[in-house]
């Protein structure tokens, strides 16, 4: 097929809208709004195939959802180790499309990041590009769309030039946004037929980095949450104390050691603190819990129902980042009608009402963490259990992954395959 064929095939009507979601790793435990929205989507109609670039490790595979997604995801690497199969795949793509070939080289070659490794990581997504690319057509995919700015967009947006297919992404933050300039941000927005964007705040930045002409593709909905998935418990009484709930990665970008900082400073034995996650940080932050006296259990990771669980039996979430989006874990704890301590960053606040739905500080503030946790604790449960519902009134409205999905499948087939 030549290039006036791969332009007829991305002409095809709403009706036939099949959308091909790709990420870095698929499914990771730490990413778990991908999955929910990957099912929401389907649930409201939209066909959606997923791909990842690499396998996730057994660790991640933390409930029947996850494994059910991993056996039905096509991993681009996987096939390209093979080289027989990758020459096979780069000749399909010559001979199918030769002109979009040839620009996809000239695209790749012209977005590399700075440096020798910048440009043999990018000669790899090269590479990586024709075998999604001949996975994608023989699907019958009308559309690809990434979750998350970096390494997997520069893939798609190449797969994108090989191909013909339209392509979209997700903007999050904070790890998009560290090098939107090595990362060609600009690129990828001017090349995209939409951008998701999880934040006023992350739009706000996707406006920074790429051309005015560009902004009204640039749209807001929120990953969200299923309400009914989550129940809050009934809070403890005065002198009963805090059970405290971190759930993420155990990595330095969550602050987690200025939250051990808190505690220490605090000196509560009645403030228990549990971590569900994991990380490079692990190791470190047990060393460091134990030599401060701190009482803290570390979970590792846990299903999605064994994290609603753990929410149910907290009394509060405390998030300490340095960075981030608009954090799901957030939306889980609100849901579950509990009040949250969370640092000032990035899209905290779009979620989190400061006095009403939590507490929010200033990030990497021990002392300031240490006053909330302390206020927190001296609260009447009945101020904390309003919080809480405060915050479930929040996610109702904004953050519903129910709602969030209708509006997302909604832009899908407004942009294509023959839209936009």
């Amino acid at each position: 097929m030549g290039d006036e064929g791969a332009e007829s095939a991305a002409g095809a009507s709403h009706e036939n809208v099949r959308i091909a979601y790709l990420t870095g790793e698929y499914p990771r435990a730490s990413m778990t709004f991908v999955l929910r929205e990957v099912a929401a989507l389907r649930r409201h109609g939209l066909d959606v195939i997923t791909c990842a670039v690499r396998r996730t490790g057994p660790a991640d595979l933390i409930g029947p959802e996850e494994e059910d997604a991993a056996r039905e995801t096509f991993y681009v690497l996987a096939r390209a180790r093979n080289p027989l199969a990758l020459l096979a795949d780069h000749a399909a793509a010559l001979a199918a499309t030769p002109g979009r070939y040839l620009r996809a080289a000239a695209l790749a070659a012209r977005t590399t990041r700075p440096g020798l490794r910048g440009a043999l990581w990018q000669a790899f997504y090269f590479l990586e590009a024709a075998v999604l690319v001949r996975h994608l057509r023989r699907r019958g995919a009308t559309h690809l769309h990434n979750h998350f700015a970096t390494s997997s967009a520069s893939l798609a947006m190449i797969a994108s030039e090989m191909s013909g297919l339209p392509y979209s992404f997700t903007l999050h933050g904070p790890a998009d946004l560290f090098d939107p300039r090595g990362w060609r941000l600009d690129e990828k927005v001017a090349r995209a037929r939409f951008v998701v964007c999880i934040s006023r705040f992350a739009r706000s930045q996707a406006m920074l980095w790429s051309d005015r002409r560009h902004w009204p593709k640039l749209h807001v909905f929120h990953c969200g949450v299923e309400l009914d998935r989550y129940g809050g418990g009934v809070p403890r009484g005065p002198g009963a104390g805090l059970d405290l709930l971190f759930v993420g990665r155990l990595v330095g970008v969550k602050g987690l050691f200025v939250l051990l900082d808190a505690l220490a400073r605090l000196g509560r034995r009645d403030l228990r603190l549990t971590l569900v996650g994991d990380g490079a940080d692990r190791a470190a932050l047990e060393a460091e819990a134990r030599r401060l006296g701190i009482a803290a259990r570390f979970l590792g990771y846990r299903s999605q129902s064994e994290v609603a669980d753990a929410l149910r039996e907290a009394d509060a979430l405390v998030l300490p980042s340095f960075a981030e989006g608009v954090p799901v874990v957030l939306m889980e704890a609100a849901a579950s009608g509990l009040p949250v301590v969370a640092t000032r960053v990035a899209g905290v606040e779009e979620l989190v009402r400061d006095g009403e739905s939590g507490i929010v500080v200033p990030p990497g503030d021990a002392a300031a963490l240490a006053g909330a946790l302390e206020r927190l604790a001296d609260m009447p449960p009945e101020m904390r259990g309003k919080m809480g519902q405060a915050g479930r009134a929040i996610v109702a409205t904004g953050f519903d992954l129910d709602g969030e999905a209708s509006k997302l499948a909604a832009l899908f087939r407004s942009y294509g395959p023959d839209g936009g």
